[in-house]
C-alpha cells in the first residue's frame, strides 16, 4: 500500500466520520428524508456534471446498473435515511459507533452466506468486535436511550453491509465519478417519494448553522468521501480499503464530542477499542489471505 493510498484512506474515514454530526445538527432543524432528498439531488448533478466534463460519459455495464441501484437504494437510501430519522433522538456519536461495525456485519456475511473460511484471527476479531458492540448497547440502553432510533441505526447498518457488498460491481467499469452521481440521484428518488409520502411538511427556519451543516454533509461526505471510497477501492481493492473502518468508531466519537459536546462514558471508550482491534483483526485476516 502506497503513501497516496494511505493518504486516501485517512482522508475517506475522517470525512466519513465526521457525517453524524453535521447529520445531527441537520435534524434537529429540518426533516432528515427531505433534507437528505435535496442533498443527494445536488451532490448527483454535481458528481454526473463533473464526470461529463472530464470525459465520463452515461455509459453503463448491466453488472454496473445493477450494483448502482443495490448501492443507491442500500446505502443512500436505508442506510441514511434511518439513520438521519434515527439521529432525531440518538447521539451522533451512538450511531456512529454501529455504523463503523459494518466491517464486522461484512465478514459475518461472508462467513453465513457465502461460506467463507475465517482465520482464527477473523473469529476472535468478530466476537471481540461484537462484544464492544453489545457493550456499548448495554451501558446506552442502561442510560435510557430511544429503543426506536437504537433499532433504525442497526437496520440501517444492516443495509450499508449489503451496499457494501455491491460495490465492486458499481466500480469495475469505469466511469467511477458517474457512477458516485448516479447512485445518489437514485437514492434521492427514493427519499424523496418517502419523504411525500411518510414526512409532515413544515417550515424550515434556515439558521446559519443548518446551511454550513447541509453544505459541508453534501459537497465532503456526500459527495468528495463517496468519490474517494470508490477511486480507494479500485486502486488497492475492497478488502484492503475496509481496513481503514478500524479507525471510524474512534473518530466518530471524538468528533461528536469535540464539536456537539456529547458525553462519553469510560464503558464508551473501552467499547470503541474493542470494535477497533475486532474491525482490524478481521480486515488484516482477509488482507492476509
Amino acid at each position: 500500500m502506497n503513501l497516496r493510498a494511505i493518504l486516501m484512506g485517512l482522508a475517506f474515514v475522517v470525512m466519513w466520520s465526521s457525517a453524524f454530526t453535521s447529520a445531527r445538527i441537520i435534524v434537529a432543524q429540518a426533516p432528515p428524508m427531505g433534507t437528505l432528498a435535496v442533498r443527494f439531488i445536488i451532490s448527483g448533478l454535481i458528481g454526473m456534471g463533473l464526470a461529463y466534463l472530464l470525459g465520463e460519459r452515461l455509459r453503463f455495464t448491466p453488472a454496473q446498473w445493477r450494483a448502482i441501484v443495490i448501492f443507491g437504494l442500500c446505502q443512500n437510501a436505508l442506510y441514511l435515511g434511518l439513520n438521519f430519522i434515527a439521529m432525531q433522538s440518538v447521539e451522533a456519536s451512538l450511531a456512529s459507533i454501529i455504523a463503523s461495525s459494518m466491517p464486522l456485519w461484512v465478514g459475518l456475511a461472508g462467513w453465513i452466506l457465502f461460506r467463507e473460511r475465517l482465520t482464527p484471527m477473523a473469529i476472535a476479531g468478530l466476537v471481540a468486535g461484537m462484544i464492544g458492540v453489545a457493550l456499548i448497547m448495554g451501558a446506552r440502553l442502561s442510560s435510557g436511550v430511544d429503543l426506536f432510533g437504537l433499532g433504525l441505526c442497526v437496520a440501517g447498518v444492516l443495509a450499508l453491509t449489503v451496499a457494501t457488498l455491491s460495490v465492486t460491481g458499481a466500480s469495475s467499469g469505469g466511469n467511477v465519478l458517474m457512477v458516485v452521481g448516479a447512485q445518489m440521484l437514485v437514492g434521492a428518488a427514493a427519499l424523496a417519494l418517502a419523504s411525500l409520502v411518510l414526512e409532515r411538511p413544515y417550515v424550515v427556519a434556515v439558521t446559519p448553522s443548518l446551511i454550513a451543516a447541509f453544505v459541508y454533509t453534501t459537497l465532503v461526505p456526500g459527495l468528495l468521501a463517496t468519490f474517494v471510497w470508490f477511486k480507494l477501492v479500485g486502486m488497492i481493492g475492497a478488502i484492503r480499503a475496509a481496513t481503514f473502518h478500524f479507525l471510524n468508531p474512534f473518530l466518530g466519537v471524538a468528533i461528536a464530542a469535540l464539536v456537539l459536546g456529547e458525553a462519553i462514558g469510560p464503558l464508551d471508550f473501552l467499547g470503541v477499542a474493542i470494535i477497533m482491534g475486532g474491525i482490524l483483526a478481521v480486515q488484516l485476516s482477509k488482507a492476509q489471505r
